[in-house]
């Protein structure tokens, strides 16, 4: 299918797994990547486009940092790995993106943002003002006061929040960083005869059977939460696409209209 279309995108939501920011090994950061990636977030700004980053990996950063072991089983524990990892994932981003001129910005959200008039138009004002004054605004979940995120799999790693806010900031355009190319019939590390799905028109009951749940011991999102993702992104007339994060890259090659990862179609 001819992607050239998506040359013309100018608000994009970049959604970042933790599996693509952190060495999958040990997960710690890694640092070479996230400074690729400011590199290519900044050069697609100064193509006067509009950036918003949702980030994952504030608990895992906090585990790291907390020298903690095992992942984070109580509530608690998880929040505050969220606390700690939240201000040094920031930290970086900081560092990183003044190396090249670009001025970002946090915000911490939570599902009540979403279901609530007032701080939804809050927030909507909020992104729209820093997108007018050429920021780019970083957007987590609110871990260390709201638990919707992490104690709902469902919500998976930001995929469902990175479509939320693409709705709310009436995006052109949600691009979901992943750890594998896209969607396939099957998961292709287990089965060799998985077929690639380029690109979906419809999201069905068979599309939904193809997808698999997350399996490292640092990321939570699956494929099934992308594909929900995918809904809320497409019935808010946003086109998506799921590309693997481990070339960050791929993110000027999918605004250029080359055929990476999966697209489907608003």
């Amino acid at each position: 299918m001819d992607r050239s279309f998506l040359k013309g995108k100018k608000r994009i939501v970049v959604k970042i797994g933790t599996t693509t920011i952190t060495h999958v090994d040990t997960g710690h950061l890694n640092l070479i990547k996230m400074e690729k990636l400011a590199r290519v977030l900044t050069d697609i700004r100064n193509q006067n486009k509009e950036i918003v980053i949702v980030s994952s990996g504030a608990i895992g950063a906090g585990r790291k940092a907390l020298g903690m072991q095992h992942r984070p089983r109580s509530l608690a524990e998880k929040q505050a790995c969220a606390a700690v990892g939240q201000a040094r994932l920031m930290m970086i981003y900081q560092k990183l993106f003044a190396e090249y001129n670009q001025t970002i910005a946090q915000i911490l959200i939570t599902k009540r943002t979403m279901t609530n008039e007032i701080s939804r138009c809050n927030a909507e004002n909020t992104f729209r003002e820093l997108l007018n004054l050429g920021v780019i605004p970083i957007v987590n979940e609110n871990d260390t006061v709201s638990t919707d995120q992490i104690q709902d799999e469902n919500f998976g790693d930001n995929d469902t929040l990175s479509a939320l806010v693409a709705r709310m900031v009436s995006a052109d355009m949600l691009i979901l960083l992943s750890d594998i190319d896209g969607l396939y019939t099957d998961d292709p590390r287990k089965n060799a005869d998985a077929g690639f799905i380029s690109c979906v028109e419809k999201i069905d009951e068979k599309l939904s059977s193809y997808a698999k749940g997350a399996d490292t011991s640092f990321g939570t999102g699956g494929m099934t939460t992308k594909i929900a993702a995918a809904q809320i992104a497409g019935e808010a007339g946003v086109d998506m696409v799921i590309a693997n994060g481990d070339d960050v890259v791929n993110i000027s090659r999918i605004l250029e209209g080359k055929e990476v990862g999966t697209l489907f179609k608003a």
